[in-house]
């Protein structure tokens, strides 16, 4: 018998910041609207619900905080219909991070749950790629939003 698997999305990538920082940068909406969204409502801590918003593109989900684990992991649930995003801080001897971000529970038929964890792939390798530039070096990239310029290209219920 063959158990199926359910698709999800996974990026990583190594900030060569210490934990703490890294970890804020997610939690603090005035440091994330620096790589990923332009509007938080607020800060992710323990059960909080915010609202994410890129409003270049009209967009905005809700965001439900189920698991926060100070400097090592974060646990929300967001967009409708809603699926499961988790970040995880790992702390390494030279000061680093890594940090890995899977995003889960897609809804629907298998092969829009494939196309929606295939574009959860992409877009969450962009925030980790602009959240690297910003602590690394103070860099704005602006990755989100020229993800899609001027409309080109489709935007996706998802917004990472």
């Amino acid at each position: 018998m063959e158990i199926e698997k359910a698709p999800a999305a996974i990026a990583e990538m190594l900030i060569r910041r210490p934990s703490h920082e890294v970890f804020e940068a997610f939690v603090d909406p005035e440091i994330t609207s620096k790589f990923w969204f332009t509007h938080g409502s607020g800060r992710l801590d323990k059960n909080s619900e915010v609202t994410w918003e890129w409003r270049m593109y009209g967009v905005s989900t809700p965001v439900k905080v189920r698991k926060i684990v100070k400097d090592e992991k974060i646990a929300v649930e967001w967009n409708d219909p809603p699926s499961t995003v988790a970040w995880t801080f790992t702390s390494l001897p030279d000061g680093a991070t890594f940090v890995s971000i899977r995003n889960s529970g897609f809804s629907g038929e298998p092969d829009d749950q494939i196309d929606e964890a295939i574009a959860s792939t992409e877009g969450f390798t962009l925030v980790l790629a602009g959240a690297k530039a910003w602590l690394e070096r103070g860099l704005t990239l602006g990755l989100i939003g020229d993800r899609h310029p001027k409309g080109i290209g489709s935007v996706a219920t998802s917004p990472s």
